[in-house]
């Protein structure tokens, strides 16, 4: 498997996998530093654009991680309020207050005989499923949505673990991306946190955070659903992706490197036997037994 080029991350120097620019070499160019990440970019399973894992990679080829309206600039689709909210296993997490939701691209499952899209954030303070037929403009939507998969066919098992009943908070508003300005790229998005119903969840990933690819969240999971790992392979060699986490310098910029996030590779499956597969936190996990 080709070397990855980012894999080391310090503070001195920050790579594209963490979020950030490389600094320059003497006489190179910003063009130049582009071409050599996308050098560093390959082919792999799960897409063709990966970083680090050729299960590490962007969600569709071209676009965003969003579905797109008729409106470059916004990404948000009218929903209907009083429609349910539901989990990965089709448990219902609450009834949607918000009268918009972005989707994440290729994500739709069928839940009680609906065909269902997977919301960035509902009034459930969580990612979640909601029904397309409660989506204004559904013919357009369905024409974009698409389908996309994560894999893991022919890796072996590893340990098995469930999402925890409870977090580090000292982890939670850490940045996963060097330098971020944004009001995500939290630490907390891939840890079970409280939601709004008053019950833990937690996101599965299609990539990991910190290189770029978006990290986007393809389902969503309570406390004590069972994850089981897979020896996924890696440019480190470890089954694993460690990132590193970000705090504000004194001028309130996220530079400050405060340890590392470890990301493994899995699947859950579902209460309605659907297998999804994906990155979880390793702090999002503990150690558990009887994984499908």
């Amino acid at each position: 498997m080709r070397s990855h080029l980012f894999t080391i991350c310090t503070v001195a120097l920050v790579s594209s996998a963490c979020g950030g620019e490389a600094p320059l070499e003497e006489g190179a160019t910003a063009g130049e530093a582009v071409a050599t990440r996308e050098q560093a970019a390959y082919s792999g399973v799960n897409g063709t654009y990966c970083l680090e894992s050729p299960y590490n990679c962007k969600l569709r080829e071209s676009g965003g991680n969003r579905v797109e309206t008729n409106d470059p600039a916004d990404d948000l689709w009218g929903i209907m309020t009083g429609i349910a909210i539901r989990d990965g296993h089709g448990n219902i997490l609450g009834t949607n207050t918000r009268t918009s939701a972005q989707f994440n691209h290729g994500q739709t499952r069928t839940f009680a005989g609906e065909l269902h899209a997977f919301a960035v954030s509902t009034s459930n303070s969580s990612a979640g499923w909601l029904p397309i037929s409660a989506i204004y403009g559904r013919t357009s939507f369905e024409q974009k949505v698409g389908h996309v998969s994560a894999l893991g066919s022919g890796l072996a098992k590893l340990g098995c673990y469930a999402v925890r009943n409870w977090h580090d908070t000292t982890l939670e508003p850490k940045k996963v991306v060097y330098d971020s300005t944004s009001s995500n790229e939290r630490a907390g998005d891939y840890l079970p946190l409280v939601r709004a119903n008053g019950k833990r969840s937690a996101n599965l990933a299609f990539n990991v955070p910190g290189f770029g690819l978006g990290g986007p969240a393809v389902d969503h999971w309570p406390a004590g659903t069972k994850f089981q790992r897979l020896d996924v392979p890696t440019d480190g060699g470890a089954p694993s992706i460690d990132i590193p986490l970000w705090v504000a310098d004194s001028s309130g910029r996220y530079r400050v490197q405060s340890g590392t996030m470890k990301f493994i590779y899995g699947y859950v499956i579902a209460a309605t036997t659907t297998k999804r597969n994906g990155w979880m936190a390793y702090d999002a996990l503990e150690v558990s037994s009887g994984c499908p």
